[in-house]
Order: C-alpha cells, then sequence, then structure tokens
C-alpha cells in the first residue's frame, strides 16, 4: 500500500506550522486509555457512597448526600481519552514469516500478539468475493495506532524486493549526515535499504605512448546509477520507495539521456519529428542535439521532460521498426553521393520516404528506399530522380598504385578538396583515403558538367607536374616524434633549400612511410625530372642520416605473472606513464594487449634500445617492491575484545576503523568469535555474562601493533565508563540544550561525556531517543570523573532556571489585545527587549467582552514589570461602540484624502489622538472594489459621536456639490491659471470651489458637467470644469467670465495635405503639433493613422541538427511604409495672421522630406542586454549623439534584445557600424558612455 507525501506528512506529525501564541487554557488531552463502556461495579464505595448515620437534630438540617449539593451518586458522564481508528484492506496475506520455529501463525495469533503488544484494539474481516481482508484498528493514541497498523503490515503482507536505479550523486542524500537519513527510513518502514559500495574505476592495462590506454569513455555524459535494494513486507517496501523517490526527484532537476544505435534506415524520419518530441514536456525545458554518424541523439534539460521526450523518441521508433517497408535497387557507386545529407532530406520532404546508401569502403552497389508501403513507389522516384539530378565523373589518379596512394595522401595533407571546391563553388570534392584497399584511388566530381570539367583541368595540370615528384621514405614511426622535435627548423629549410616538403603520417597509425613532395606551386619549381630526383635524394640522404644518428630499435617480450600487471599500470594508468617518461618514444603493452592472446603473463616493450633496457629496469623493481610490499603487509595480529565495545571501537558508519586505516594503513575486521566450544552438549549456547568479539589487525607489524595499542587503550578507558540518570523536570530542558546544543555541546567537551536529552511525542510524552528515557530524566555517559563534573554543572544550572523560569497567567480584554501586540508585534517587543520577559498571547474570542490569557515567564522581577506594562496598555484600552455612516462610494477618495491627509484633519477637527498607531482602527472604510457605501467608526463613544456628525456634515456638503462648465478660448487658460497656479489657487479659495483645465490629470475626475448641453457646439478644448456648492459655483463663474478677454473676430485658416504613412514620423509623439502652437497655430486632421509601428521582424526557423551560437549580433534589413496605403490627410492650418500659417506650412513642407528619407528600418539583435546601457549611455546621451551623427532614428527595447534603426539605407548602417564599434570597445570612448 503506497502512501502519498500528504499521507507521510500526517503520518509523521508534520501537517502544519506550530501556533505562535499556543493556547495554555486547553485542557490537555488524558493521556490514559479510557475504555468505551466500564463495567458497573455496585461495590464501589466511589459510585455508590453510603448513607450517612443518624444523629442528633440541630438548628439547620444536615445536608442529604442525595441532594443537589452533593451530585449525583453515579456521575452522568465518565471523561473519556479520544479514541484513533483506522481501517485498512490487504487483498493477499502472507504468515510465513510470522511464526515460530519455522511454523506459520494464524491471522488469530498474529492479531492477538499485535492487541497484547500496543494495547489496541484490532477487528478483522474477510471478504470472499473480493478476497480481500479488512482490518479495523483502534488505540489511545496515533502512535499506538500507527505502530499497531504497521505492525499488521510487516506481519501479514508478503515479502517483497524492489529495486531503485539512483543517480549516483543521490547517493549521499539517501544516506544523509552520517547515515542519519537511510536510517530513519529503516526505522519508519522496517525494510532493509541495500546500497553496494561504488566501484572504483581500475585503470586500463595499455599504456602505450600512443594513448590508446584512456580508463574511461571521456564522451558519457549520462550520470551512473547505482542499484538500490528494497526487501520487506509488501505495503512498507512501497513506502520506503515512495521516500527515496522524494529525495531523488529533489536533489536530481536537471538530466542527459542519449538514444543511441538508432537505426540507420529510422533516422531521417527521427530527424523531421523534432517538435513533435518536444511537445512532450511543455513544461519543461528540453533540448535535444543530434549526433548522425554515431546514431544517436541527446536529451538535455528538466529531468521528468527528458524521460517523457526519450519515451517519445524511442516509442516513435518501436513504431517505424513494425511499419516500415523498404525496397532495394542498384545505383552506381558514383551515384550514392548524390544520396546523402541535404539531398537525403529532399527526399524525405518530397516523398516521406529514406534512403540508405553504403560506406564509401563497400563495393556494392545497393540502395535501400525505406517508408510506408503507400509510400516507396514516389520515393523510387525521387531517390532515381535525385540520383540523375547532377553530372558525376570519376578521374582515376595515374600510375602504379604505390604512386597513387602517394598522391592520395598528398592531396589529403594539402586539402586539395577545399582548393577545388574554392576554384569551382558549383562543384563538390570527393578525394580518395590513402588506407583504402582497392587497386584503383579515384576523386569522385560532382556539379555542372562544364564546371566538372573545369575541375579536371585543373587537377589533371597538377598531376601533370606531380610526375617524378613524390618519394616514400621509410623510417621507423618511434623516431617521428623526435625527428620533428629535435630537427623542426631543417625541415622547414628544405623547402628553402630544395623544394621538397615532408609529410609524417598520423601516429596513432604506427606507419613507417614519410612522403616526400618536390613543391610544384612554386614559382621556381623545376619542370625536369632529374633536377627533381636530384633534390629528393638529398632530403631522403639527411632524413637517413638523421635516423642513423637516433639509435636502434629493439622488441623485448618480458615475463611477468598477471596478478602485478595492476602494480605495474598504476591507478588509472599513472605508474606505467611514469615509466614511458615524457619525451621518451617508447611503447608497452601488457597483458592480452600485446597481441598474444594465449598468454597473458607477458608484457612487450618496443622502442630505443637504451629506453627499453631503462623501461625493463623499471618494471622489474616494481615489481620487486610490489612484492616486498606484499610480505611487508602479510603480518596480522588478533585479540578479543567485549562484544559489548565493538559499535564503540567501529564507530559511526565505520569511522573508527577507518580512522586506523587512514593514520595507520592497516586493514580492521570485527568478527563474533562463536564456534562450537561454545555450545554445550545438548547443541545449545552456553549462557555467557561477557560474549567475545574477535580483532583481527593486518598490515606492517610496526603499524599493525600501534593499532592494537591504541584499541587496547580505548578499552580501557569504555571500562571506566559509567552513565547516571538525572531527574530534571522538562521544563528546564531546551533553557540546558541552548540554542543550537550549544551548552550541552559545551558540557560534553569539557568533560568528555555525552549527555542526552529525552526527545517526546506530543501525544503521550514517549521517548524518541535510543535510551528509554523519562520526560525528566537525563542521561549523562562516560567516565566517572567527567560524569560526576557534568552533573554537578547540570544541577547548579538547573537550580539557577527554577529561580529564573518563574510563570504567572492572566487575563486582559480581548479588545486590548491588538494594542497590546502593536503594529507588526512593535509593542510586545518592546516589552519583552525592555523586561527580558518571555509572553504568550492566546488566541482570544471574536466577541469584544470576552478575555484573553497571557502567560509571562522568567525571574520574578522582570515578569512582574512586564505586567504591569500590559496592564497599563490594556487600562487604556476603554469600552469602544461602534458607528456607521452611509457614504456613497464616489465621496471616499475625496474624504480620505491624498495619503490620508483628509482623514487626519477629521480626527484633529474632531479633538481626536494625534498619534497615528491610535488613529489606525477609528475610521473604516470598504476595500477598495466593495460595492458597501457603509463607513464604520469604532472608538469611544463621545470621539465616535463627534466623528459621526462631522463625516455627516462632511457627506452633506458633497451631496449639494455641482460640476458646471464655461467657455473660455484655450489660448487664455495659462493666463487665468497663473505663474506656478498662482491665479487658480486664488480664485479657489475665494469661492470655494475646485476648477479642472482640460488637459490636468483630475479634469476627467470632475465628472460630466450639468450644463454640458449648453456647450454642444464649443471645441472641448475650451471648456472649463468648476465644481463645489452650486452658490459658490455660479459666483465662480461669474469671475471666470469677467476675466475672459477679448479675442479677433476673424481666424486665418489653409489646408496642406499629408500622405497618411508619414504621420507618426512628423508628430514625434506630439511634439511637433505644440511647436506650431508656439507659432499660434492650431491643426486639426481629416485622417488618423490606425497606431504607430514598424515593420516586424521576421522569425528564424530552426531544425533539429541546426547548431546555434547565439554569441554574434544579427543584423535585418526591411523596407519602411512598404505595406502601408498612399492616403493623404488634409490638416486644416488656423492662424491669427498669415505670417504663422507660413511658417507652419513650412515646418510641415521640411517634415515630409525628413519622413520620407526614412525608407528602411533595421534591427539589430544583440546577443544579450549587457551591452544596453553602454549603448544608451547617461540619460540616453550616447543615442542622442548617434542620432545627430547619423540622421538615422535609435530605439534600444527595454522588452528584449533588439535596438530598431530608422532611417535612409545608408543612415541605419552607419548607426549599426556606429553601434558595434561602442559594444567592441570595452573602454569609455567619451566622457558620457
Amino acid at each position: 500500500m503506497a502512501l502519498s507525501a500528504a499521507d507521510l506528512q500526517k503520518r509523521h506529525e508534520l501537517e502544519g506550522a506550530p501556533d505562535p501564541f499556543p493556547s495554555l487554557s486547553q485542557a490537555v488531552p488524558a493521556k490514559l486509555r479510557a475504555s468505551p463502556s466500564l463495567p458497573l461495579d455496585t461495590e464501589s464505595e466511589e459510585a455508590f457512597p453510603a448513607l450517612a448515620s443518624a444523629t442528633p437534630v440541630t438548628d439547620s438540617a444536615p445536608k442529604s448526600v442525595w441532594g443537589s449539593t452533593a451530585g449525583p451518586r453515579i456521575k452522568s458522564a465518565i471523561p473519556k481519552a479520544p479514541v484513533f481508528a483506522d481501517s485498512f484492506n490487504l487483498s493477499a496475506i502472507d504468515l510465513s514469516n510470522s511464526g515460530k520455529d519455522g511454523k506459520p501463525a494464524t491471522l488469530g495469533e498474529v492479531i492477538k500478539q499485535v492487541i497484547v503488544k500496543y494495547n489496541v484494539k484490532v477487528e478483522a474481516s474477510a471478504n470472499q468475493k473480493s478476497h480481500q481482508t479488512t482490518f479495523h484498528v483502534k488505540a489511545d493514541s496515533q502512535k499506538d495506532l500507527d505502530k499497531a497498523k504497521r505492525s499488521l503490515l510487516a506481519l501479514c503482507s508478503p515479502q517483497v524486493t524492489i529495486v531503485i536505479n539512483a543517480p549516483a550523486s543521490t547517493i549521499a542524500s539517501i544516506i544523509g549526515p552520517k547515515g542519519a537519513t537511510l536510517k530513519q527510513i529503516r526505522d519508519q518502514t522496517s525494510v532493509r535499504v541495500d546500497i553496494p559500495k561504488r566501484d572504483v574505476g581500475t585503470a586500463n592495462g595499455n599504456g602505450h605512448v600512443n594513448g590508446n590506454g584512456k580508463a574511461h569513455d571521456e564522451d558519457e555524459d549520462e550520470e551512473p546509477t547505482i542499484p538500490v535494494t528494497l526487501t520487506g513486507p509488501q505495503p512498507l517496501a512501497y513506502e520506503a520507495q515512495a521516500l527515496l523517490n522524494q529525495i531523488i526527484s529533489s536533489r536530481t532537476s536537471k538530466s542527459t539521456q542519449r538514444v543511441r544505435d538508432i537505426p540507420a534506415h529510422i533516422l531521417p524520419f527521427i530527424v523531421v519529428r523534432r517538435t513533435l518530441f518536444l511537445s512532450a514536456a511543455p513544461d519543461g525545458y528540453v533540448s535535444l542535439a543530434l549526433n548522425a554518424p554515431a546514431r544517436e541523439i541527446t536529451a538535455t534539460g528538466d529531468r521528468e521532460g527528458v524521460t517523457r521526450v526519450v519515451d517519445s523518441i524511442k516509442q516513435t521508433i518501436a513504431g517505424f521498426e513494425a511499419a516500415l517497408k523498404s525496397i532495394k535497387i542498384s545505383l552506381p557507386k558514383r551515384q550514392h553521393r548524390l544520396l546523402t545529407g541535404q539531398n537525403a532530406d529532399t527526399i524525405m520532404i518530397k516523398s516521406s520516404c529514406g534512403v540508405v546508401v553504403g560506406k564509401d569502403d563497400d563495393t556494392s552497389d545497393e540502395v535501400t528506399v525505406w517508408g510506408q508501403p503507400a509510400d516507396l513507389p514516389n520515393g523510387l522516384s525521387a531517390v532515381m530522380e535525385q540520383a540523375n539530378s547532377q553530372y558525376i565523373h570519376e578521374l582515376t589518379l595515374p600510375g602504379p598504385a604505390a604512386f597513387s596512394k602517394q598522391l592520395a595522401s598528398y592531396f589529403g595533407k594539402i586539402n586539395f578538396d577545399k582548393t577545388i571546391k574554392a576554384s569551382h563553388p558549383n562543384v563538390e570534392v570527393y578525394l580518395p583515403s590513402p588506407d583504402a584497399t582497392t587497386a584503383n584511388y579515384v576523386i569522385d566530381l560532382v556539379g555542372p558538367k562544364a564546371d566538372v570539367d573545369a575541375a579536371i583541368k585543373q587537377i589533371s595540370d597538377l598531376l601533370g607536374k606531380l610526375i617524378g615528384s613524390t618519394r616514400d621514405v621509410t623510417v621507423e614511426w618511434l623516431f617521428h616524434r623526435i625527428i620533428v622535435g629535435k630537427y623542426g627548423k631543417k625541415l622547414k629549410q628544405f623547402h628553402e633549400a630544395h623544394n621538397v616538403n615532408v609529410y609524417f603520417p598520423d601516429e596513432a597509425t604506427e606507419s613507417s612511410n614519410v612522403l616526400l613532395v618536390y613543391d610544384p606551386s612554386t614559382p621556381n619549381a623545376s619542370i625536369f625530372p632529374d633536377e627533381k630526383k636530384k633534390h629528393l635524394d638529398e632530403v631522403e640522404k639527411e632524413i637517413v642520416k638523421w635516423t642513423s644518428e637516433i639509435a636502434s630499435v629493439k622488441t623485448e617480450v618480458v615475463p611477468v605473472e598477471k596478478r602485478w600487471h595492476e602494480a605495474i599500470v598504476g591507478h588509472g594508468g599513472t605508474t606505467l606513464n611514469a615509466v614511458i617518461g615524457e619525451d621518451t618514444t617508447l611503447s608497452i603493452k601488457v597483458g592480452a594487449e600485446a597481441g598474444d592472446a594465449t598468454n597473458a603473463d607477458i608484457i612487450v616493450v618496443r622502442g630505443v634500445a637504451a629506453d627499453v633496457d631503462r623501461a625493463i629496469k623499471d618494471i622489474l623493481k616494481i615489481i620487486e617492491d610490489a612484492k616486498n610490499d606484499e610480505i611487508v603487509n602479510s603480518y596480522s595480529t588478533e585479540f578479543d575484545i567485549d562484544k559489548e565495545y565493538v559499535g564503540r571501537i567501529v564507530g559511526s558508519q565505520g569511522a573508527g576503523i577507518n580512522k586506523l586505516r587512514d593514520q595507520l594503513g592497516v586493514k580492521v575486521d570485527v568478527s563474533d568469535d562463536v564456534d562450537e566450544k561454545d555450545k554445550d552438549v545438548t547443541g545449545k549456547k552456553k549462557k555467557a555474562v561477557h560474549q567475545k568479539s574477535r580483532v583481527k589487525i593486518t598490515g606492517r607489524k610496526e603499524n599493525a601493533e600501534e593499532a592494537k595499542k591504541r584499541i587496547l587503550v580505548q578499552l580501557e578507558r569504555l571500562a571506566d565508563e559509567t552513565s547516571e540518570i538525572l531527574k530534571i523536570p522538562a521544563q528546564y530542558h531546551s533553557s540546558l540544550i541552548g540554542q543550537n546544543g550549544k551548552y550541552a555541546i559545551r558540557l560534553e567537551e569539557k568533560y568528555s561525556v555525552k549527555i542526552t536529552f529525552p526527545r517526546q511525542n506530543a501525544d503521550n510524552g514517549e521517548s524518541k531517543t535510543r535510551e528509554q528515557l523519562k520526560p525528566d530524566e537525563v542521561l549523562v555517559k562516560g567516565g566517572r570523573k567527567g560524569v560526576a563534573g557534568a552533573k554537578s554543572e547540570l544541577l547548579e544550572a538547573t537550580e539557577f532556571e527554577k529561580e529564573s523560569n518563574n510563570v504567572i497567567k492572566f487575563t486582559v480584554p480581548t479588545r486590548s489585545v491588538a494594542r497590546i501586540l502593536g503594529r507588526g508585534g512593535a509593542s510586545i517587543n518592546e516589552i519583552k527587549d525592555a523586561t527580558d520577559a518571555q509572553i504568550d498571547i492566546e488566541k482570544g474570542s471574536d466577541e469584544a467582552t470576552s478575555n484573553t490569557s497571557i502567560t509571562l515567564r522568567g525571574t520574578k522581577k522582570a515578569i512582574a514589570e512586564a505586567k504591569a506594562a500590559i496592564l497599563a496598555i490594556s487600562e487604556q484600552v476603554t469600552e469602544e461602540v461602534t458607528a456607521s455612516v452611509t457614504v456613497e462610494n464616489k465621496f471616499h477618495r475625496t474624504i480620505i484624502g491624498a495619503g490620508g491627509q483628509g482623514l487626519k484633519e477629521l480626527v484633529a477637527r474632531c479633538d481626536g489622538p494625534s498619534d497615528p498607531k491610535l488613529q489606525a482602527g477609528l475610521i473604516r472604510f470598504p476595500r477598495q472594489g466593495e460595492p458597501s457605501d457603509e463607513v464604520r467608526i469604532r472608538g469611544e463613544p463621545t470621539l465616535v459621536a463627534k466623528l459621526k456628525a462631522e463625516l455627516e456634515l462632511r457627506v452633506a456638503t458633497l451631496r449639494d456639490r455641482v460640476t458646471l462648465a464655461v467657455d473660455i478660448p484655450a489660448p487664455q487658460h495659462r493666463m487665468l491659471i497663473g505663474r506656478g497656479g498662482q491665479n487658480l489657487n486664488e480664485i479657489e479659495q475665494k469661492f470655494d470651489v475646485k476648477i479642472q483645465f482640460p488637459g490636468s490629470r483630475t479634469y476627467n475626475q470632475a465628472g460630466e458637467p450639468e450644463n454640458l448641453a449648453d456647450f454642444a457646439d464649443v471645441d472641448p478644448a475650451n471648456i472649463v470644469k468648476v465644481s463645489g456648492s452650486r452658490a459658490a459655483v455660479e459666483k465662480a463663474l461669474v469671475d471666470l467670465k469677467g476675466n475672459i478677454r477679448a479675442t479677433p473676430a476673424d481666424m486665418i485658416t489653409s489646408t496642406v495635405d499629408v500622405p497618411l504613412k508619414y504621420h507618426n514620423a512628423i508628430s514625434q509623439q506630439g511634439s511637433f503639433f505644440r511647436t506650431l502652437k508656439s507659432h499660434g497655430v492650431s491643426v486639426d486632421h481629416s485622417l488618423q493613422p490606425p497606431k504607430a509601428s514598424t515593420p516586424a521582424r521576421p522569425t528564424p526557423s530552426a531544425r533539429i541538427d541546426d547548431v546555434a551560437d547565439g554569441t554574434e549580433p544579427e543584423w535585418e534589413v526591411v523596407p519602411n511604409h512598404a505595406e502601408e496605403e498612399d492616403v493623404q490627410s488634409v490638416w486644416t492650418l488656423k492662424a491669427r495672421d498669415q505670417a504663422g500659417i507660413e511658417k507652419a506650412q513650412t515646418l510641415i513642407k521640411q517634415a515630409i522630406e525628413s519622413a520620407s528619407r526614412q525608407s528602411h528600418v533595421g534591427f539589430l539583435t544583440m546577443p544579450d542586454r549587457s551591452t544596453f546601457p553602454r549603448i544608451v549611455g547617461t540619460k540616453g546621451a550616447n543615442v542622442a549623439r548617434l542620432r545627430n551623427e547619423t540622421g538615422a532614428d535609435i530605439t534600444v527595447s527595454r522588452e528584449n534584445n533588439t535596438i530598431v534603426i530608422i532611417g535612409s539605407e545608408s543612415e541605419i548602417v552607419a548607426a549599426k557600424d556606429a553601434i558595434l564599434r561602442m559594444v567592441s570597445n570595452p573602454g569609455r570612448s567619451r566622457r558620457n558612455d
């Protein structure tokens, strides 16, 4: 039965956060188990008390025990502890592991065992139809319920084994610090968790100089996994599996997986489905990379997303394996060139079919077409069309095989195919491999016939010059490195003196042929064979001379037993590399790599004689040292120790013996020393007081004896160890432990002891520590003297805590709690800091008449001062009343004022508090968005009455408020407002009104004037709004009209046609019209553009095998106004005089000419936004400078990495170049950069 994360959280009491103000008045649930129904004991004196005996008559009658004051004889309700219950089903019950002596127990015996052990009630019922057994468990505590349930699951469920492949990097998190996490999982689920040791990769035995002895594949990106085995009852094993998966998923958010060995005929169908695969992980980032030669796809990104993408790819491959069919045809080998790479992609696009051709070294002419059966005819046609789409010519290299091979090698060394490609771009050149085993070496040329013929002529010209110009010289390949390093300058001088180039083969091929070529491309090259031969002879003679001067090469076979090979190679090949050396020419092959599969006990050494002798000497010395080490480290000593001390000697996770191993280089083994002599004749073990364990130490004699000495000294110290349990009330434990355990740790370090405090369960107080401690017990363990010292200090600290840990509890009215706490807890924190007392405030009731309990802890002085401070605040909060006023929502903002200033003035007029803390909460308006018009006032009765009256008066004034309009020519608005609004403020204060001019931010908020209909024919720019009481507004209107100056009766008008597509460029976001207005000219437009826009940047496309750099800027240019209609907008100009009209016409004409020159838009996309501050400059200084210098309009985006440049083609290119120069220069090019 797998448990969800929520179940596990609830089970381990982690659900929710602790209450910062825990209630101290709530009754603690009873801890003792109460039976649901108690038997009635008629003999109980408590349940049936005896009647009182007769007594003499007195003035007051005796009270009967049956009276109301005595209470009922039988209590009506017996307090019961809360009962915890749970039910679960098991479909398969396996009792084979629950019995004794190999006999399985019955279900009844198992249930009885659980009932007795955990003091619970268990009921079981079986359903024959569903084959399930239902268990119902009841217990007095949640912990007992969980234990009983877990025990039933363990005893009744079959044993299963689950293997989880965990990434190697998560093993440390699974184990946890000192194995704490793993131990918690084992203890919680009772499941065995086995984690194998990580294998340490051994070095490959290949140590020869050409580097074939790599210990691992460096290209491997996937993280290795470790199999984690879970063994236990089925439901609990699933629970442990869920816990481990949670740890793994929290530690591995990223992953890399590969789909390898994709069949060649399926790979083309997979490549074109990149978008489909990525859609399998819509919520996570996943990238795909294709390695076509290796036929594999690598997925990298979020772990879950990578898993889904890889599964999708594998499912697609499996589907194609079943669905694809093939047709085989024969085509000349030369035409195979036209069916690979991009040509194969073309065939896939045309016909939905893939094509597979043989490798270059394959002599077969067979071509295979793959696809769906319905698509194969089209695929076959597409292959034939592509195979015959271009002209192909095969040029066979001349001469005998040796000369042809020399030519092929030379062409490869000089990259002759690239030379031909540069001269003839339309021709594809395929050079033969010099290592091919074919008799003829052929160059394939593909392209238009005219271009191919020209390329053939160029190759033929070079072949003619190379006749008699090549030669092979045999030089031992081990000497190549020495010759290049020692005679490198002379090799270069060969070309100057003899016009001969020397080409050495790749070292990995171990080839001894050195190619000499008389360079035909130099101007002074001779065409005479004798002259060429002379120079080649001179160079060959010099190289042979160098070879003879170096030394002779020899090969030695050294017999070495295979068990010593690891010592010779060393970890990761380090020892073998040291033997080979850095500057020597040696090849050392170990074991099977030597080439003799029948004999692995040899080492082959090849190289210069002196180096071979030195290497063999070093190898023999390594073998001798290894034999000596084996003899030296073969010493061992054994002794017995008491079994009770084994855990302390071994240490946590083997820390003790690991320390001995690291410091002394010894191996320590501990085993139980129980053999047949410990058994009596009856076959039973003797009852021994001290059981023994055997310790075996192996290593050098001196080190082994030192390790034994250290263990025996530790045993003596453990024998002196004692423990003592101190009775310390649990309420003082946290103070004795200290923050993060610092006080307890100090005592442990000072006295070399171990101090254990009980960790209590909230349900029943049962200890969670290894030692069975009661809540008021503290265990001190260590040496006798240390235990005595720690005990003394702990008891002294306890007495101090008793004096300073006094507790008092009192109540305050709930209405005062908010004031006591203060805003953000400021008030209560001040009291805590001033008195050093701990204060806990219980959550109170919402009723205003209820009380809230407060608990104080600390010294008597501290809690007295804290109580006085709290009561002083509480007494300030008198009886409060609440009143409400209906205020329309439209008046709320006006009454509140800017920053709440209106409310502050309202409270001040009513003699309210000036402290903002006390003002908060007096008047509460509905929150923004609430439809309510009710404003609540809460506080002292007198203050509430004043605030209500003042608020009602303010609302009445606002309700009488009207807004009227007046026609004032726009040119006179500035005069009426005055400098700094002086004239406007005087009018507003004089008449107590609010005047709004067109263009102000609050103009629209003033609402629609009542007399707006009277101004239907008036220009909206001339309408001024006046708000206030009706009488005041009417007086203000008369005053405003009296200040209006007379205007000229006639206005001069003129019209200008402006292309609508240039409107936005001319207006410059309204600045152009403001310029015209400064000349006394206003403009009306017959048409308005829909919006200001520039052509959008084209969206690029990508394939799965595209490689994006992303480090270089991208530049794209598109025409401006290309898609806009050529429509004319009529601009009507109005001015007082002809001069203004003419000035405006001149400015508009210049603006149209400037806008028409902005013919192109350039998009400069940077790799990132890091360079934008440098491009913009301080307050845009750099952009302004570039605009002035280039004449282009430059806009730096705030949303992406693109800079938009608008202007003529030359202007935007100049601006782009200037920006790139600025970005490439890391220094400060100008003062304002």
